[in-house]
């Protein structure tokens, strides 16, 4: 090593006397009384059996931790499992609502076919009944014109028959035609 005060430079190097070269006694020597109390130290743990101990403490930590993540992976299954199982019913409730606006779709179709059906069936008994009512009034309305016109015709049979035939006669003779001419029509 260079003196840092030797100004002048020579060339020459000058060794500064730093104990170099020379070996100093175990005994002397600082590393030697480090490594002595921290070997005591060891065999002391050793023989304590604090190797064990932390041995042991590190393998309880380290089953503590397994078990953890046993745990864990189990509970990640069962969350799995019932989001599966969620998502499934989820899926079911969707297909069930799909068939419940199916049959719905396909109940209200039938109805309003059935609904309609109905309102054709009873529009036609409507005109069924309007027809007969009709028809009964025709009937009705012929018999009544008939009866008119037989009690004209027998009305004018009468005066024709008073006006050529007189006396007893004339009056069989209009009552005779007259309960035929009744009996016709009835």
């Amino acid at each position: 090593m260079l003196l840092a005060d030797d100004k002048t430079n020579t060339g020459t190097e000058v060794p500064h006397d730093d104990h170099h070269g020379e070996s100093t006694p175990f005994l002397q020597d600082t590393a030697t009384w480090v490594l002595i109390p921290f070997l005591a130290v060891v065999v002391l743990f050793w023989r304590m059996g604090v190797h064990k101990t932390l041995g042991g403490a590190l393998d309880k930590r380290g089953k503590e931790i397994a078990d953890e993540l046993d745990q864990a992976r189990t509970l990640r299954e069962e969350a799995q499992e019932l989001l599966a199982k969620y998502q499934r019913r989820q899926r079911e409730a969707e297909d069930e609502a799909a068939a419940i606006i199916d049959q719905a779709k396909r109940d209200a179709k039938r109805m309003g076919e059935e609904m309609h059906a109905k309102l054709e069936e009873q529009l036609e008994r409507r005109a069924r009944a309007a027809e007969d009512k009709i028809a009964r009034a025709e009937a009705q309305a012929i018999a009544e014109v008939r009866n008119k016109t037989a009690d004209l015709a027998v009305a004018a049979a009468e005066q024709i028959v008073k006006s050529r035939v007189e006396g007893p006669v004339q009056s069989n003779l209009i009552d005779k035609a007259i309960s035929d001419v009744r009996q016709l029509l009835n």
